[in-house]
């Protein structure tokens, strides 16, 4: 069997046995690695060598995470759930849980598609906003697996569809190594080419919210330390600095394209401007990094994995045995390719990171059956971005859960993974089969 898979599905069916995500990226890239013929020593090697790719990620959500939580110790929390919970009388009116339900709900899609293009922050409001409300939630009988589902929309179809913040980059990886593999394209016309697997997100959104996880579902009330700690209501001064520090982290990071520098930015404003105590300061950011480090360790983990996989080269073998085999049915071809892509960008956890690896291989072979040039940018874009919602290591599923699991009442394979890979995943690959025909 090829070693993507045997990676792939040891990783995914470890973590689907609650075996905690990192050692199961582990336990796949060795595997990986032994079944595509790497000694046990070089493949030891070819994990470590890949550890550093992640340290500039994980120091950034560690940043990020001590961005936000001095942040929420400034009360700006606390008033975005005042607001809320004037909605929910003390009686539980019927409508008025209901229009609560519905504010909280379009409240967080709104943030999350911001997160991703107009206020690039990618999931460091998660940990922000999250924590305060999850009491409400419990009150209201909010099914957390919708709140993951929304979430993880959020930060995934707009950086697919729109070529602003995260999606510029998006779109930038995708012209470029499309260029690279031999097919230069049009970045304008990225946006059209998409339009139809995203919408395969827009259905699998609505079956979540009106159909899988509109029923009830019981939490216990537990305290949590952040909303321990942030009991004071912001000020005029404190909405301002707030203000002035997240503008300053958004340019920090589009001047230094860092979200390290971003961060560092926002934080240094509250700390100069007195919204964040000095001798408080190590305390917040601590806890901060505390609550992102899980995120951190597994994107680090995730790059050990993809750089095991990558020397076996049974990539390369898994796309031409598709070539191959799906030889003259151009149908049976787009699907086998759109399946590796998943398979690979599940491994990986980051779309971003799968584009390079694909296109070089994809491009070529597109050719080779005939597409057109619209229908490859779906077919590149679209394997690309399988797996990235439903992946154990996306970052689109590790921060929804790093908010909602805070009161250690939501797994992050069953609760986040599972349902956002039957929501997303699976109608992401018929939408994107449909647009590589429809293109074709």
């Amino acid at each position: 069997m090829n070693a993507v898979i045997v990676a792939v599905l040891v990783m995914l069916v470890l973590s689907l046995l609650r075996v905690n995500v990192v050692f199961a990226l582990l336990l796949g890239a060795l595997a990986g690695g032994l079944s595509g013929g790497l000694p046990f020593m070089d493949t030891v090697k070819a994990f470590t060598d890949g550890l550093g790719a992640g340290a500039t990620i994980a120091l950034s959500y560690a940043m990020l995470g001590g961005f936000a939580v001095a942040i929420s110790r400034t009360g700006i929390p606390e008033l975005l759930v005042s607001s809320v919970l004037k909605l929910v009388n003390k009686e539980g009116e019927a409508t008025r849980e209901s229009l609560a339900k519905a504010l909280i709900i379009f409240a967080l899609l709104l943030m999350a598609i911001f997160s991703q293009n107009l206020i690039p922050i990618h999931i460091a409001f998660i940990p922000l906003l999250l924590p305060p409300i999850l009491h409400i939630m419990n009150e209201l009988r909010i099914d957390r697996r919708l709140i993951a589902s929304v979430l993880t929309f959020g930060l995934t179809a707009p950086y697919i569809l729109l070529p602003y913040g995260f999606g510029l980059i998006f779109h930038d990886i995708v012209a470029t190594q499309m260029g690279l593999a031999g097919l230069p394209v049009d970045m304008a016309d990225i946006p059209r080419a998409m339009m139809i697997p995203v919408l395969g997100l827009v259905v699998g959104l609505v079956i979540a919210i009106f159909i899988s996880y509109r029923k009830p579902r019981d939490y216990h009330t537990k305290n949590i330390n952040i909303e321990e700690t942030n009991k004071k209501m912001a000020s005029t001064k404190d909405i301002i600095v707030t203000v002035l520090a997240l503008l300053a982290a958004l340019y920090g990071q589009i001047t230094t394209d860092s979200m390290i520098i971003g961060a560092l930015a926002g934080i240094l404003v509250l700390y100069l401007l007195g919204a964040m105590k000095w001798h408080e300061a190590d305390d917040i950011l601590s806890t901060g990094m505390r609550m992102m480090a899980f995120i951190g360790f597994v994107i680090i983990a995730a790059n050990g994995f993809a750089s095991v996989v990558t020397a076996t080269g049974a990539i390369e073998q898994l796309v031409a045995s598709v070539s191959e085999m799906f030889a003259g049915n151009r149908g049976l071809a787009a699907f086998a390719m759109l399946v590796a892509g998943l398979l690979v960008t599940m491994g990986i956890g980051s779309s971003f990171a799968t584009i390079p690896i694909i296109a070089a291989i994809f491009v070529p072979m597109s050719m080779e059956f005939g597409f057109s040039s619209l229908a490859i940018i779906a077919l590149i874009g679209t394997a690309g971005a399988l797996g990235d919602a439903g992946s154990p290591a996306s970052d689109s599923t590790l921060g929804p859960t790093a908010g909602l699991n805070v009161d250690g009442q939501h797994n992050h394979i069953w609760d986040t993974c599972v349902p956002t890979f039957l929501h997303y995943n699976i109608p992401l690959l018929i939408f994107g089969w449909i647009a590589i025909m429809w293109l074709a």
